[in-house]
């Protein structure tokens, strides 16, 4: 579904030596992949280079089947959660979730109705009328996961969405959008810190260092045997 090959991105800083990040990577349709690594090891370059906001120096990158590594980030087959969860103040929640189908909120009878079901999904039907100001950070992001869920794409990059809500929360919102995501055959690609949050959704992790996908496979087994000198530090082993 998703397939990284050789995808490459030189980082050059004046007169000092460049620093050259490449990744081969395949994530089959419906799997959740959790992407670990310590600060600075390359997970937000791989994820932007995937999202399209950072053009790739070489290599190729396609979505089911697709070659998208030239694409605009707009025409790429995917939606992306934030931590900032990029809601339009000034707009009621329904809008906000609209704007996933449609920029100028030009909605058919139909199309409002995808809106009130997301909503629902979500757990957030009573409140379409209220301001993003009005809500809680959990209740913002359970908007925001609406807004991807109407666009109807078959890749949901994660970037630490949920890494400033409380414990529970976090939890919560881990199992919705992994339910979610198993209902509608959603590929997942999930940025994070916590090896925990790997454990609990995904069926597969992958731990980056130095610029490269160094370790990928089923998380138990990934995270147990940490056969990898630079995983078994993360973990702190």
């Amino acid at each position: 579904m998703l397939h990284l090959s050789q995808l490459c991105h030189c980082y050059r800083h004046g007169h000092q030596a460049s620093m050259t990040l490449s990744f081969d990577l395949s994530v089959n349709k419906g799997d959740i992949l959790a992407v670990i690594g310590p600060s600075g090891a390359g997970k937000s370059t791989l994820l932007a280079m995937i999202a399209g906001f950072l053009k790739p120096d070489s290599g190729t990158l396609t979505i089911n089947g697709e070659k998208v590594d030239r694409q605009s980030p707009a025409d790429r087959p995917l939606s992306i959660l934030f931590q900032d969860h990029n809601l339009f103040p000034h707009l009621s929640v329904f809008d906000n979730i609209a704007l996933g189908i449609h920029p100028g909120l030009k909605l058919s009878d139909a199309e409002k109705a995808q809106v009130r079901s997301a909503a629902h999904r979500v757990g957030i039907e009573s409140y379409l009328d209220r301001l993003p100001e009005q809500l809680s950070g959990g209740q913002k992001q359970r908007v925001a996961l609406a807004r991807c869920l109407v666009r109807h794409r078959p890749l949901l990059l994660l970037d630490e969405p949920f890494s400033a809500l409380d414990p529970a929360l976090r939890q919560e919102m881990l199992d919705l959008v992994a339910g979610l995501a198993k209902e509608a055959g959603i590929t997942v690609l999930m940025i994070t810190h916590s090896p925990d949050d790997a454990l609990k959704i995904a069926d597969r992790c992958a731990f980056v260092d130095q610029g490269r996908i160094q370790v990928c496979g089923p998380t138990q087994q990934v995270l147990s045997e940490a056969l990898d000198d630079g995983l078994r530090k993360y973990l702190g082993r």
